[in-house]
C-alpha cells in the first residue's frame, strides 16, 4: 500500500473512532431508511448503494424501505414523525423542495421537523419519449405538442416531484400547455407508460433510463442539466437543442427528524461524507450521472430553503395552484 493511502485510511479511521465515541457508540443496532419513491428511480438506487457501505462502516444492518407517495410527502412524513434517535433516515430527492411548494399544507414542516445531514449529488434528467410517438426530437415534440394543444400528455414520479417540476419548466420554456399524469408507483412505471404510449413524454431520472438503452421502445431526446452528463456524453442538452440556458437537475440529499443529538447529526453527516468518496458508492453514482455536492449540513440546509422559493417561483410562474 502506497504512503498516501496508509495516510488517507489512518485519516479515515480515526474520524470513525472520535466520532464513534462522541456519539455514544452509535448505532447499536439496526437503522432504517426511508425511500418516498418506488425501487429502481435515482433516489432508491443511491438510498441503496449509501445503505450498503454505511452498513459495512457500522457493523449493523442498515434497511431501505420504500413508502411512496404524494409527490414523496408520505415518507418524508413517516420519518418527521419519527423518534429522534437516529435510527430512521429520510433519504429524498429535489422533490424534498418541490413538494413543500407544491402542497399547500403538508403534514410536516420541511423547515423544522426534519434536520438536514448531507447531499449526495445531483444530476440532470433525461427528456425521453416512445418510439410509438413517432417523435426523433425536441423540436418535433414541440411542435407536436402545440398542435395539439391540450392533449399531449406528460408523466412524473409524483405530483409535486422533482420531474413534475421539470416539466413544467420545460413546457413554460417552450410554451406548451400538457396535461399531468401522476404515476406514484415510481420512475420504471413511468417508463412503462412512456415506452406504452399512454404518455407522450416525460423527464426521467437519468438511473432510471440506463437499464433502458437497449430497449429500442424508448427515445431519448435532451438532457434537462446545462451540462451534458458523462453517463450519456452523446445526449445534447436542451439549451444546445434551442431552449437557451434552460437547467434543472434532480439532487439528493439524506434528512433526520429535528431533535437529533448533535452527536449524532455530526457522526451522520461525516459518516455520509466518508461513504460517498468511497469507490463502491462514489463510481455507481458516477455511473448514474450523479455528480458531487460538497456542502456541510448548514449549508445544504440554506440551499434546501433557496430551492423551496425557485419551486414556488415555477409554479406560480405556470399558473398551478397549490394541492
Amino acid at each position: 500500500m502506497s504512503p498516501a493511502r496508509i495516510f488517507t485510511a489512518f485519516i479515515t479511521a480515526t474520524i470513525l473512532l472520535a466520532s464513534q465515541s462522541l456519539a455514544g457508540g452509535y448505532p447499536d443496532r439496526p437503522v432504517r431508511v426511508i425511500v418516498p419513491f418506488g425501487a429502481g428511480g435515482g433516489a432508491d438506487l443511491i438510498a441503496r448503494s449509501l445503505s450498503a457501505k454505511l452498513s459495512e462502516m457500522w457493523k449493523q444492518s442498515v434497511i431501505v424501505e420504500n413508502r411512496v407517495g404524494a409527490g414523496g410527502s408520505i415518507g418524508a412524513d413517516l420519518v418527521a414523525k419519527s423518534v429522534a434517535d437516529g435510527y430512521t433516515l429520510l433519504v429524498h430527492s429535489s422533490a424534498y423542495a418541490s413538494s413543500a411548494a407544491f402542497y399547500a399544507k403538508l403534514p410536516y414542516d420541511p423547515l423544522k421537523d426534519l434536520v438536514s445531514v448531507a447531499p449526495l449529488g445531483s444530476a440532470g434528467n433525461v427528456l425521453v419519449t416512445g418510439k410509438v410517438s413517432g417523435l426523433k426530437s425536441v423540436a418535433e415534440l414541440i411542435a407536436a405538442a402545440k398542435k395539439k394543444h391540450r392533449k399531449m400528455k406528460f408523466g412524473s414520479a409524483g405530483a409535486g416531484s422533482g420531474t413534475h417540476l421539470n416539466a413544467v419548466k420545460f413546457n413554460l420554456a417552450a410554451g406548451l400547455r400538457s396535461v399531468h399524469v401522476s404515476d406514484d408507483l415510481g420512475a420504471m412505471a413511468v417508463n412503462e407508460d412512456v415506452m406504452a404510449g399512454r404518455i407522450d413524454y416525460w423527464f426521467a431520472p437519468i438511473a432510471s433510463v440506463l437499464p433502458l438503452l437497449d430497449n429500442d421502445s424508448l427515445v431519448i431526446l435532451g438532457v434537462s442539466s446545462k451540462e451534458r452528463t458523462k453517463s450519456l456524453p452523446n445526449v445534447p442538452t436542451l439549451s444546445e437543442l434551442g431552449l437557451k440556458g434552460f437547467d434543472y437537475k434532480l439532487w439528493y440529499g439524506v434528512w433526520a427528524p429535528a431533535g437529533i443529538s448533535d452527536e449524532v447529526h455530526k457522526k451522520l453527516a461525516e459518516d455520509v461524507v466518508i461513504a460517498l468518496a468511497s469507490p463502491e458508492v462514489s463510481d455507481q453514482l458516477e455511473r448514474n450521472g450523479v455528480s458531487p455536492m460538497d456542502m456541510t449540513p448548514a449549508k445544504f440546509a440554506r440551499f434546501i430553503e433557496g430551492e423551496i422559493r425557485e419551486s414556488t417561483r415555477i409554479i406560480k410562474a405556470a399558473g398551478i395552484k397549490q394541492q
